[in-house]
């Protein structure tokens, strides 16, 4: 039996007129998107409606509260959190030699199937909303909990104290500011509050901010966060090699604070606007 098309589905539970599916169809042809992509980026349906929709698709259960529950570390170590966060998956179980997981998009199995194979496993899969996986992988892995942000967030990542310390301290006069010492923990701190902006020294302990910037952009939910380099050299060299692999400005140390404060509200204008344009 033929699995029925995802737009019959959200006019059967009366979400859209079919009118609007066919137009959506459209667009999502021209911009060559995925249609329930552009649904949620439209505002057209919620995150929920869309992952219900897709469990009735395909013949899946449906799983939401994942943070609430428990996991054993054997579960957890069949993927990392970053292949968890680029996939949106979470791994829930596993029974025999099958592996019970949870998918936000269960139109895209591949990576799914291919962990499960690793681990001479094969995978059933639950469909949930990105934000409940995001959430779990917060929790569980990083032992942090998951916060949309209510005021303008900045993220500073210095392992000077001195300068943090002194960009905090500027900073906090117009924005909410959290810090970390290391490019790691930044990492985390980024998936879990998902700051406005990032500024982020070029060298740090277990993590440069190079090296930050590819995992952020590895990530969908935080690639488009504009990331701020802080570097100890100034030189056209290091300016262009910054602006090349995709950092939003660069500042050269001493740090002026007029400067610090004009650059960080361009780049939270630039996330504004983006945050509006998906809305």
């Amino acid at each position: 039996m033929r699995a029925k098309k995802l737009g019959d589905i959200l006019i059967e539970n009366q979400l859209l007129c079919q009118k609007t599916v066919e137009r959506v169809v459209d667009i999502a042809n021209t911009r060559g998107k995925r249609f329930g992509v552009l649904l949620e980026e439209m505002g057209l349906i919620s995150e929920k409606e869309l992952a219900q929709a897709l469990a009735v698709q395909f013949g899946l259960k449906m799983l939401l509260d994942l943070s609430k529950m428990s996991f054993s570390t054997e579960v957890l170590n069949v993927m990392t959190a970053e292949v968890a966060l680029e996939n949106m998956l979470f791994p829930l179980k596993i029974e025999g030699d099958k592996l019970a997981m949870a998918i936000a998009d269960p139109t895209c199995t591949k990576i799914a199937n291919n962990i499960a194979a690793n681990n001479s496993l094969s995978v059933y899969l639950y469909v949930s909303t990105k934000h409940e996986i995001k959430k779990a992988i917060c929790k569980h892995y990083f032992g942090k909990e998951s916060i949309e942000p209510t005021e303008k967030t900045v993220l500073v990542v210095e392992d000077n104290e001195a300068v943090l310390k002194y960009m905090k301290n500027a900073l906090s006069k117009q924005y909410h500011v959290i810090t970390a010492v290391d490019g790691l923990d930044a990492y985390k701190e980024v998936i879990s509050k998902k700051p406005h902006v990032v500024l982020t020294d070029m060298e740090m302990p277990k993590l440069d901010g190079f090296g930050l910037l590819y995992a952020l952009q590895s990530v969908p939910e935080t690639k488009q966060i504009p990331v701020i380099l802080i570097a100890g050299i100034s030189s056209i060299a290091a300016e262009e090699q910054a602006f090349e692999k995709g950092f939003f400005d660069f500042i050269t140390k001493p740090i002026k604070e007029t400067t610090l404060l004009t650059r960080v509200k361009r780049a939270y204008e630039f996330s504004e606007r983006h945050h509006l344009f998906l809305r």
